[in-house]
């Protein structure tokens, strides 16, 4: 049972290592939404970001592999901006059993079942993955937040930067991404709340759209208890459901995991066969 948990937390780590995504097209000139115009409209998009220093909660994790199958893996999350994700099952009496983290140097996944882990540099991510994936875009993502391709974070100096068009009731908001990925955003016209974020690697089908739903207020802030990953252009389609629950602002954790001297380092490779022979 624990081991398929922790198999499935892997499987978890492969979706987040592939994310990305699909092409671009021009906006159109900035219409009057939510009651404003242009760049007023895109501050006041920015200036609703939470942008809270740490936030932690449970969260239920519901992985579909296609072909109807599903995996589910409740977890806890904690988040330190600027220096780790962390994504922890802990199921009996506290006693944690696999983790995976996501820092500026990269990712590490630890199954403590087994003794073995994961380490993996994002410049190897991104060689492997044939994109540019930051610890800054998936902060971002995981704290329903714009973003930009140089930017650890968002202000209201870069509101010029994104082009501001209307689609139905959504506004969608889109900024120049690097040679090889593009970046737009999904807002509710009324709110201005970040409902999708979406990240194209261009000339390809490949694409990573992250929703958000169930926003309520957290700490004077409208936040999302739910969140949807989902994976276009692969063969299979590939989702990650997140249901937040108990999430709170602040406190205080150990950012960084110290990997134990006796587990055995593993490769991607050698745990994709690992996962097909399961």
């Amino acid at each position: 049972m624990m081991a398929g948990k922790v198999k499935y937390l892997y499987i978890i780590l492969i979706v987040l290592l592939t994310a990305s995504c699909s092409s671009s097209r021009k906006a159109a000139k900035a219409p009057m939404i939510g009651g404003l115009t242009g760049e007023a409209y895109i501050e006041k998009v920015i200036e609703q970001v939470p942008a809270w220093q740490s936030l932690s909660g449970k969260v239920a994790l519901d992985l579909s592999l296609g072909n109807g199958k599903h995996a589910e893996v409740n977890a806890t999350l904690r988040l330190k901006r600027g220096e780790s994700i962390q994504l922890s099952v802990a199921p009996f009496l506290g006693i944690e059993v696999a983790r995976i983290e996501i820092s500026p140097d990269g990712l590490v996944a630890l199954d403590r079942l087994n003794k073995r882990y994961i380490q993996v540099p994002f410049e190897e991510i991104n060689r492997w993955a044939r994109t540019d994936l930051s610890f800054a875009v998936l902060q971002s993502l995981f704290l329903n937040e714009l973003f930009v391709p140089d930017k650890a974070q968002v202000d209201l100096n870069d509101a010029s930067r994104f082009r501001l068009s209307l689609e139905g009731k959504r506004a969608m908001l889109e900024t120049e991404g690097t040679h090889r990925l593009t970046y737009r955003f999904f807002t509710s016209a009324e709110q201005g709340w970040l409902q999708e974020s979406r990240i194209g690697v261009s000339g390809t089908p490949y694409a990573l759209q992250w929703k958000y739903d169930a926003f309520r207020q957290i700490e004077q802030r409208f936040f999302p208890e739910k969140m949807r990953l989902s994976i276009e252009g692969t063969s299979k389609p590939l989702a990650l459901n997140m249901d937040f629950s108990r999430l709170s602002v602040g406190g205080d954790w150990k950012a960084r995991t110290e990997i134990p001297a006796k587990y055995t380092r593993v490769e991607v490779e050698d745990l994709l066969k690992m996962l097909q022979n399961e």
